[in-house]
């Protein structure tokens, strides 16, 4: 790695690292640590939202499948509006009014402690995995860059999210969101304009050739459930992106820290739209790696060309071909892709592990006792999620491996929020029964490779959310309509 290269990589780690535990002295209670007592500008709040949803696996893992395949999950990015709108109109001022710390109290008040824990349980298990993937993603760079052993990188990676992200709470993490989507933005828009002006024929050429090749395509258009399609993506993209900004800890408590319900609001609203021009952006770029090596193939090294290697030719291509100190900059932007995430999870993981669990165990628990659990179990989630990436390395593409395992762990629990919410008349009965038969259907979909052929799911894997959650508000609904029949006669 070039020297000036390095340089601005390191003095970039070090300083998000510093900045992050300035924020230590304004760290001294658990509500300081988990909501930052509500006191974060919209504008703050916002890009945290963003940098939330971006993390690394947009930067490496969509300019990866665009470079392989097409824009086929892009049509992911064009959900947001609509589940944006849901969480706006519902869960927002549900969240404001309740105003704990934690997205899964509401589902103790409306079906009691065992739907907290379930919905929480639930909730760690994604967490987990999403940080996983990401030290992964990080740790791609920094093995073409210097050759590293990948365990190496993710383990010192993990260790110093964990630093400012303990000592600084939810304002550092808010805060260096908010710097780090500024970076990573203004490193994805360099890197595009100079892929596509390093080309013979500039913008003219990539067009020509991305359209060529159809790499431009959303997918087909088919009545597949077995195919990635344009629908079956887009239905996947619906209920996980409001299971992101309706349910999921990491958005909620970004509602919970901005000032007033008004520019809570205008933060979800203002983080969720600018995730699609970039996404965008990230997808430019894998088209742009395409049309590049095809123009220049011998500047691509063979092993490229391998099964699991996609996500690496972005990187490949930043420390290999661009200018010297430009790499180092990129290389920053997709630290702070990731840095952002997996801060997020850590704070918000914790959270739920201490307000779901440990005050539900030990009802009296005073504030240097919370504090203390906070910063345990930040480093125990670290620690797990550094494991789990080692078995991640050569995974074929880290996307759709995040985006079917996203689609399990999350095991439905957006059907009891939307049977609660919008169900008055469900109760545990309807609850309890809509769960286990969504847990069956989840289950089958998951574990159907290990089943035999007659037996195995014929659905595409990102269907499985969309299957769980839709046999758990709907059984439970009509549960629900037959026990009041039943009461009126």
């Amino acid at each position: 790695m070039r020297t000036i290269d390095l340089v601005i990589f390191i003095t970039y780690l070090l300083g998000i690292v510093v900045f992050g535990a300035s924020f230590y002295k304004k760290n001294r209670q658990s509500t300081d640590f988990s909501t930052g007592s509500g006191s974060l500008p919209a504008w703050v709040v916002g890009l945290s939202i963003f940098a939330t949803y971006v993390s690394s696996i947009s930067y490496l893992a969509l300019p990866g499948i665009a470079f392989s395949t097409n824009w086929n999950a892009f049509v992911n990015s064009l959900t947001i509006p609509f589940a944006l709108i849901i969480a706006v109109r519902f869960f927002v001022p549900l969240y404001r009014n309740i105003g704990s710390a934690s997205a899964y109290s509401y589902m103790e008040q409306r079906f009691g402690v065992w739907a907290r824990m379930y919905v929480a349980s639930c909730y760690l298990l994604t967490q987990i995995m999403r940080t996983a993937t990401i030290l992964y993603l990080l740790a791609l760079p920094l093995y073409v860059l210097l050759g590293w052993d990948m365990r190496w990188i993710i383990l010192l990676t993990g260790v110093s999210v964990l630093l400012y992200a303990n000592l600084g709470g939810i304002r550092a993490v808010a805060w260096t969101d908010a710097i780090q989507a500024v970076i990573l933005i203004a490193g994805a828009i360099v890197a595009l304009c100079f892929l596509v002006f390093s080309l013979p024929g500039g913008l003219t050429q990539y067009i020509e050739m991305g359209m060529e090749h159809q790499k431009f395509s959303l997918g087909n258009f088919g009545n597949s459930l077995s195919e990635s399609t344009f629908w079956i993506v887009f239905i996947y993209g619906f209920f996980i992106n409001l299971q992101n900004y309706g349910i999921d800890q990491n958005y909620i408590q970004r509602y919970m820290i901005a000032r007033n319900y008004k520019e809570a609001v205008s933060s979800v609203l203002g983080g969720g739209l600018l995730y699609i021009p970039v996404s965008l952006i990230f997808f430019l770029i894998g088209t742009g790696l395409f049309v590049y090596f095809q123009v220049y193939p011998d500047q691509l090294p063979q092993q490229f060309g391998e099964v699991g290697m996609s996500d690496s030719v972005f990187p490949f291509y930043i420390v290999r071909l661009l200018p010297v100190g430009l790499s180092g900059i990129l290389i920053a932007s997709i630290f702070a892709a990731g840095m952002s995430t997996i801060s997020t999870s850590l704070n918000s993981g914790s959270t739920v592990i201490l307000t779901d669990f440990y005050k539900r165990i030990k009802q009296s628990v005073d504030e240097k006792e919370s504090l203390r659990v906070l910063y345990i179990t930040s480093a125990l989630i670290i620690l797990i999620a550094i494991a789990i990436s080692f078995f991640m390395i050569r995974a074929e593409n880290i996307l759709t491996v995040w985006w079917s395992l996203a689609g399990i762990f999350s095991g439905g629990m957006l059907g009891l929020f939307l049977l609660g919410f919008f169900v008055k008349k469900a109760g545990n009965v309807s609850a309890i029964t809509g769960v286990t038969l969504g847990l069956l259907i989840i289950g089958w979909m998951s574990l159907s490779p290990y089943f035999p052929e007659s037996m195995q799911s014929p659905f595409h894997s990102y269907l499985t959310i969309v299957f769980g959650t839709i046999t758990i508000f709907f059984t439970g609904f009509l549960i629900a309509r037959i026990l009041f029949l039943l009461q009126k006669k």
